[in-house]
């Protein structure tokens, strides 16, 4: 039986549109570099140390949980809480920042 496979798809689909709504409102590279400090800023002050582990290894080296587990010395259940629990970190802090963000572009222009 496989085990739980959470949609990468579905989470790299909504940081591009979070992306993709900043890069069109505001082109330049500061901003940019600003989206990324937040990233970071989220991955180093919003998740614990094991769930970022678990996060690199998922979503960066493309491992799959078992093999995560396996180099962690952990079971597949762990890891698969371990990275709900992180991406539910990182979409609260990202969901919070990008909300207050798209609102004060509104206010500037609505005040233009």
């Amino acid at each position: 039986m496989g085990g739980i496979r959470y949609s990468k798809r579905e989470d790299a689909a909504a940081l591009s549109v979070y992306v993709r709504a900043l890069s069109e409102a505001h082109t330049n590279r500061a901003e940019l570099g600003r989206l990324k400090q937040n990233l970071l800023r989220a991955l180093e002050e919003d998740v614990t140390a094991r769930q970022r582990e678990m996060l690199m290894l998922y979503y960066v080296r493309e491992l799959n949980m078992r093999q995560v587990a396996r180099q962690l010395g952990v079971c597949p259940s762990t890891v698969s809480r371990t990275l709900h629990r992180g991406e539910a970190n990182l979409r609260r802090c990202l969901r919070y920042g990008a909300e207050r963000y798209l609102r004060s572009l509104n206010d500037g222009k609505e005040r233009a």
